[in-house]
């Protein structure tokens, strides 16, 4: 049996098929594991979402932002990014807006969403030493704490209150961690921090406008993982979100596995077992 970290397959079912062929899986006996990003701005997110429901062996699924966007949608909470000029449609269609109608108009849509969010934001396994989130560790909590205040957003999350959950998620506010944060505030940061988090001030506040590369940052931020006070977290760390990286962070423990399938890069698996690296092309958009 072997276990494989997949990084974010955004509705690409084919590349996800593709990278399976590859690795050899046996859905009898290999376990899969999803950073999250199940869906969205890819051409087959339901397909993507029933293949990874009904896997035989039940996978481990981090909750990405893509994913909890199409639940709010799916839920009545938010409508969908749609762009409306004609030129807009015929060049960008397949990646910049939302390509959730197949799946938010499927008789199976509300099933399929609250298996989704059942699902967890953060996943320890304390045998092969790994931990998993979308987009990684907030660098001022420790292990502990980010497992502790997950748990707490995912009672929300699974809860009878969802909701109202979806409907405080949304917004950059608040930047900045703190132990007094209460409710939708408190939620949203967590949220944010484990979902949608690329840099920081070296204060620690959230900066989440930028999303270009390293080289071009402002001076001002600095990757998550960089920040000088960041808390030590011994087991690796397994993470996607961050397409610009290109799977590159410089530290042997922080594995970045979102390879940017989408805009045409790699979809990668890890193999936990020994941390080998498999890769596949990703999808291409025909304009």
């Amino acid at each position: 049996m072997s276990d494989y970290a997949i990084g974010d397959v955004q509705g690409c079912y084919t590349q996800l098929i593709n990278l399976l062929e590859l690795i050899g899986f046996d859905d009898k006996k290999d376990r899969l594991w999803f950073v999250g990003d199940l869906v969205n701005r890819g051409p087959d997110s339901l397909r993507v979402m029933r293949f990874v429901r009904n896997l035989t062996i039940k996978p481990i699924i981090t909750l990405g932002n893509h994913d909890l966007h199409f639940l709010a949608c799916a839920y009545g909470v938010k409508h969908q990014k749609v762009m409306n000029t004609v030129k807009y449609r015929r060049v960008h269609q397949s990646l910049e807006q939302d390509s959730l109608d197949e799946l938010l108009s499927a008789p199976d849509c509300l099933a399929l969403s609250h298996w989704l969010r059942q699902q967890k934001l953060l996943h320890f396994d304390e045998k092969f030493n790994v931990v998993m989130t979308h987009a990684g560790i907030y660098p001022l909590w420790n292990l502990s704490q980010a497992q502790a205040l997950a748990e707490e957003a995912e009672r929300f999350l699974q809860g009878n209150d969802y909701l109202d959950f979806f409907k405080h998620m949304y917004g950059n506010e608040p930047s900045q961690w703190s132990d007094a944060l209460k409710g939708m505030d408190r939620l949203r940061f967590i949220i944010n921090a484990l979902t949608r988090m690329r840099f920081c001030n070296v204060d620690g506040r959230l900066n989440l406008t930028y999303k270009g590369t390293l080289e071009q940052a402002p001076a001002d931020i600095i990757p998550w993982f960089n920040l000088p006070a960041r808390q030590q977290i011994k087991p690796d760390l397994v993470f996607g979100h961050w397409a610009a990286l290109k799977g590159q962070t410089k530290s042997p423990d922080l594995h970045a596995i979102d390879t940017g399938c989408l805009w045409g890069g790699q979809l990668t698996a890890l193999r936990l077992q020994d941390k080998r690296l498999f890769q596949v092309p990703g999808y291409t958009a025909k304009h």
